[in-house]
This record gives C-alpha cells, structure tokens and sequence, in this order.
C-alpha cells in the first residue's frame, strides 16, 4: 500500500465519516483511507478528530465526508477513487486551511 506513506494531518479536521458497504466490490479505496487516517502516528496530529466508520449492508456507495474545523464539508465518493488520489486531496485542502503547513511544506519545496 505505497498512499499508506503519505503523510496525514487532522490539525484542521473535526470529523471524518466512512461510509460503505462491505460486499460491494469498489470499497476497497474507501477502507483503506479509513485505515491510514485512523493511525496512531495520524492520530496523534489531532486528538479531538472524531472518525467513524459507518458500514452499512445495503449495497451503500463508498462516500468519505470530512467536517473542517471551520465548518467547511469535503465529500468524496469514493467508488471510483483511488486511495492515492483521496489522500492527495484531503492532503492539498487541509494544507490550504493551516497557514503554518503551508510555510512548512514550501520551505520543503525550496
């Protein structure tokens, strides 16, 4: 699993919702964002995020809905996402909504 290296921060995160049915054959992605984000080390980036797997068995499609801490909500249906791709854009955005990873991450560019 090469996303599982992508570094995660919940910093700007209050909650995160996986929704999914596990006997649909497209859950595979949304699985396995909810494994990476619910580490330890992703974790401890913000001990007040609240995640929760919601798994339902009525053929539900995978969705992931993330709560910012200003309110704003990030939807991603997950069916025909890649993990790698989910990452980068929940990555990208909390990265826009804390001022201090993007001076972080620009001084990693230079």
């Amino acid at each position: 699993m090469a996303a599982g290296r992508m570094k995660v921060m919940l910093k700007t995160v209050k909650d995160v919702t996986v929704q999914f049915c596990p006997f649909q054959s497209n859950v595979r992605s949304a699985r396995e964002f909810l494994a990476i984000i619910g580490t330890e080390k992703a974790r401890q980036t913000n001990s007040n995020c609240r995640i929760v797997a919601d798994v339902k068995h009525d053929e539900t499609e995978p969705v992931i809905t993330i709560t910012f801490n200003d309110g704003e909500s990030l939807i991603m249906k997950a069916a025909n996402l890649t993990t790698r791709e989910m990452l980068s854009f929940f990555n990208e955005r909390c990265i826009t909504k804390d001022p201090q990873a993007r001076e972080t991450g620009s001084k990693e560019n230079n």
